[in-house]
């Protein structure tokens, strides 16, 4: 028996394996265990390798195993591309319709099983998928039941002659899997779940929810590979709460709007990739001049330019930072579990409104797409904090004078006002402008508001700037990372302690403003300090040293290849550090 597992489910991107990963894995979760998935895929809408890999286990897991059990194979390309994953002895599972065959040196067992021929048989080849499932459920001693309510609820609204196939075809593969297996496996068989019931989501889906719980109630956007989830998931439910979701024709477009609903009073976002975020730079110093809350959602993926958009990086941190012209006050959060995404999401919307000024929420595609287990969210925690905003009535001001909307304060937040409030009116312009609004070019003015909208942030406060997981109170290594590095960390971190290297490990939530004093004693207590990052040049690195020092302490681990980091590379990498 084995506490954990890793399968993978692999061909030509349009075949069904996205739900093929789909069904299998929201029964192993209804079972009661937790998962973590990826999906590797093209940047088309059909042909080109993709598979899914999913990671099983009866506690909690934050990253994608190094190695893997069983390959399920709907074609030879798929063999080629991920049997080097296989641990001696694991399966591939393969269609017999291409006649599959793996390498010589390969320790794997080959099973051809006529996944095609079979569904053909029960009505169309389209339901090869399922045939699988019912093929790797035989492998793991899984009964055929555990499928039937997914299924129900994925196919049901194609009428139940669809489903009574489709379940017919999970019973055929593992008929016919339970014939072919030579001897029993019992180290493919999982230890008994716990049971309990939990979500089982990615993280655009939580970002979403959050949105909503937030009190979002309009999102303009325009549709952009890894972020594009988030607007598809508000386009179905924003409605519900009497919000909406405009496509808008640019991101442009998407960031200005973002701004003009703002200003109205609703809670508004927009969110985007890379090269959405650069056409937004323009609109987001806008909204550092005029003082309106925004929040944006940036899904890092491989660039520049096009880049590789449907592949893993973390390089638009320096760019989230200081990408705008001028100087403005803004807040770059930086999420590392799924769970974390719905929360900060919402504290992102506080933040916005407290502290009028752009706050970016920064993922990357492994944390968007990926799909995690999630405990239950806790709903009680959830706070709406809307800041400086005025909602009692205002005195008249003298000579009918305007609201002095940008007023010098000392904590370098105006009060703010929407649109049509009774002694309130007053300008807003995107030139720099005195206390009411009014442009002007005054020197002593202009540095009275900068150092206004500059200091916002010196009091700014956030709960967990850094996750700290401190084990010994001088250690020989502090691993840094941010966003969804922090599994793959943990897990190299257990591995170098069985080592005898003592670790600690210090995760960046907050980029910026840059939490230096938290760091700070970390890094010195450390002999030395690796920052784990998805990208060529090292940028948290940078940042570190930036705010924090100690540069001679810092090495990185950078892996900028497409893929995400994998635990063994993280161990074998730091260990030679030592």
């Amino acid at each position: 028996m084995i506490s954990q597992l890793s399968w993978k489910v692999g061909g030509q991107q349009g075949e069904g394996i996205e739900s093929t990963g789909e069904v299998f894995s929201i029964a192993l979760n209804r079972m009661g265990y937790y998962l973590y998935g990826y999906r590797h895929f093209s940047s088309r809408i059909k042909g080109g390798h993709t598979n899914n890999k999913i990671r099983v286990s009866t506690t909690q897991v934050r990253a994608i195993s190094d190695d893997l059990d069983i390959l399920v194979a709907f074609d030879q390309e798929t063999i080629d591309v991920n049997v080097y994953e296989l641990r001696k002895g694991g399966l591939v599972i393969a269609d017999s319709k291409f006649n599959p065959s793996i390498p010589d040196d390969c320790s794997a067992v080959l099973y051809s099983v006529p996944f095609t021929e079979i569904a053909t048989e029960l009505g169309t080849s389209l339901m090869k998928n399922m045939v699988a499932i019912g093929a790797t459920s035989a492998v793991l001693d899984l009964g055929t039941e555990q499928f039937q309510n997914v299924v129900q609820e994925i196919y049901g609204r194609k009428g139940q002659q669809i489903v009574e196939k489709n379940l017919e075809a999970i019973s055929k593969g593992s008929s016919y899997m339970k014939q072919e297996l030579q001897f029993d496996r019992d180290d493919l068989f999982l230890e008994k779940a716990d049971g309990n019931k939990r979500m089982f989501m990615i993280g655009n889906d939580a970002i979403a929810l959050g949105a909503v719980a937030g009190g979002a109630r309009f999102m303009a956007a325009y549709p952009i590979t890894p972020a594009s989830e988030i607007m598809e998931y508000l386009i179905k439910k924003l409605p519900d709460f009497g919000g909406t979701v405009i496509q808008t024709e640019d991101e442009i477009a998407a960031c200005t709007m973002a701004i003009g609903a703002n200003y109205a009073g609703t809670r508004t976002l927009t969110a985007s990739a890379g090269p959405g975020l650069s056409l937004m730079m323009e609109a987001i110093g806008l909204s550092g001049i005029t003082e309106q809350p925004l929040v944006i959602v940036d899904t890092q993926r491989g660039g520049p330019s096009t880049g590789l958009p449907t592949k893993q990086e973390q390089s638009d941190l320096m760019a989230m930072i200081y990408g705008t012209h001028g100087e403005i006050p803004k807040i770059v959060m930086a999420p590392s579990t799924v769970q974390e995404a719905f929360y900060d999401t919402i504290e992102a919307f506080n933040l916005a409104e407290e502290y009028q000024c752009p706050v970016i929420l920064l993922t990357d595609l492994q944390l968007s797409l990926g799909k995690q287990t999630v405990e239950p969210l806790d709903y009680d925690k959830i706070q709406i904090r809307r800041g400086k905003l005025v909602q009692e009535e205002l005195p008249e001001i003298e000579n009918k004078g305007y609201f002095k909307r940008f007023e010098v304060t000392d904590d370098g937040v105006s009060p703010r006002v929407l649109p049509g409030m009774k002694n309130g009116i007053h300008h807003v312009t995107g030139v720099e402008h005195d206390e009411t609004g009014k442009p002007s070019e005054v020197a002593t003015n202009r540095k009275a508001q900068m150092d206004k909208r500059l200091r916002k942030l010196s009091a700014m406060r956030f709960d967990t700037p850094v996750h700290q997981n401190l084990i010994h109170p001088e250690p020989d290594v502090l691993f840094v990372g941010f966003n969804s590095t922090r599994g793959t960390i943990e897990e190299a971190m257990v591995r170098l302690e069985k080592d005898g290297v003592k670790a600690n490990h210090a995760h960046v939530r907050l980029l910026h403003p840059f939490p230096a004093d938290e760091m700070l004693p970390l890094v010195k207590a450390a002999k030395k300090v690796v920052v784990v990052e998805n990208n060529a040049t090292g940028q948290l690195a940078s940042l570190i040293k930036m705010n924090v020092g100690h540069a001679e302490k810092i090495s990185s681990i950078l892996k900028y290849d497409g893929n995400p980091l994998l635990p063994h590379e993280v161990h074998s990498k730091c260990k030679e550090l030592f």
